[in-house]
Formats: structure tokens, C-alpha cells, sequence
């Protein structure tokens, strides 16, 4: 599966060669506020946990893993978007309903790409066989991402506490039905 270029991005299936992409994605604490309380991943984490972990939903025919984002203008790669079955690390995950999310370098937060992103897959997903709901998750506190939410349509579902192997937060639940 390919995901068309949107008007100002293009997007391709990052595989176990991009560790350093990776890396270097995590290096600012507060990118990774919302996801583990600020603390930089090392090299040994994306290697070790992070790649493999990917490996597992990864799935270039279904279009599951994540998408690396590069800036048309400039060619410039800004960071990931995440498509893969909502709870994927639990004893029932759900391959009609796709898990959203993003993570982008700071210096491009505020300029609509993580949104043109997201459309672009919502939009890309909506009319593959068998999926039904696209989903996102989200600390309340973190009002950029609660915001795309809302841009893409989803409404909100439910508060709980999420748990996967690397995840134990408090989120928001938000849902669009295809």
C-alpha cells in the first residue's frame, strides 16, 4: 500500500533501517512529554524495543506501521505517522478499527502538518475492506494532539487508563467512524 503525497508532504513505510530517523525524532523532551514524561530514547531503546515492537504490526501490504513524513519543498523529513489496529499489544486487538498517531520534530509543530498528515490517512484508510473506525489516543493534557483529533472528526468516546508493554497513562479516546 502507498500513501499519496498530500499538498505539502509525502509520506513512506519507515522498516528497521531508520533507526537513526528514529533516534533522532526522540532526542527533544518535549516531544516525548506526552509519551513517557520527557525522557529521550537511546539508541539501544529503538533498536532493542522500538523497531522490533514495530516489526510486529508492520505490514506494507495493509499500510501498518509507521509513515515517515518529508516536507515537498524541501525534501526535509519532519516525522512519523502511526497506522496500526487499535490495541495491537493486547489479548484483543481490533483489525476493523486502525490506531492513529504522530509524532513530529517541535520546530514544525503549529504549521498544520501533523493535521494534513492524519487527513491523509483517515482519507487513504477510509474505503480499505474491513476497516471500520479509525482511533486515536491521547493524555487530555496534551491539547495539540486532542486538537487533530477533533480536525479529522473524531469524537470523543471515553477516558481510561492505557496499558500495552511500554504504555501505562491516563488518556482520552477518540473516534471516527468510516
Amino acid at each position: 500500500m502507498n500513501i499519496p503525497n498530500s499538498i505539502r508532504l509525502s509520506y513512506k513505510l519507515i522498516d528497521s533501517t531508520e533507526t537513526q530517523f528514529l533516534f533522532d525524532l526522540d532526542q527533544d523532551p518535549l516531544v516525548m512529554k506526552y509519551i513517557n514524561g520527557g525522557q529521550p530514547n537511546d539508541m539501544e531503546q529503538i533498536i532493542n524495543v522500538l523497531i522490533p515492537r514495530m516489526e510486529v504490526y508492520r505490514n506494507p501490504i495493509k499500510g501498518w506501521g509507521l509513515w515517515k513524513v518529508t516536507e515537498l519543498a524541501n525534501n526535509r523529513d519532519i516525522g512519523w505517522m502511526l497506522i496500526r489496529p487499535m490495541n495491537m499489544f493486547s489479548d484483543n486487538p481490533e483489525f476493523d478499527n486502525l490506531e492513529i498517531g504522530w509524532r513530529f520534530y517541535r520546530d514544525v509543530w503549529g504549521c498544520g502538518y501533523a493535521t494534513e498528515a492524519a487527513q491523509q490517512l483517515v482519507s487513504r484508510f477510509k474505503n480499505v475492506d474491513g476497516v471500520k473506525k479509525i482511533s486515536a489516543i491521547a493524555q487530555e493534557e496534551n491539547v495539540a494532539s486532542v486538537n487533530i483529533m477533533k480536525k479529522l472528526g473524531m469524537r470523543y468516546i471515553k477516558s481510561y487508563r492505557h496499558v500495552d508493554p511500554l504504555l501505562d497513562l491516563d488518556v482520552v479516546y477518540y473516534e471516527l467512524a468510516l
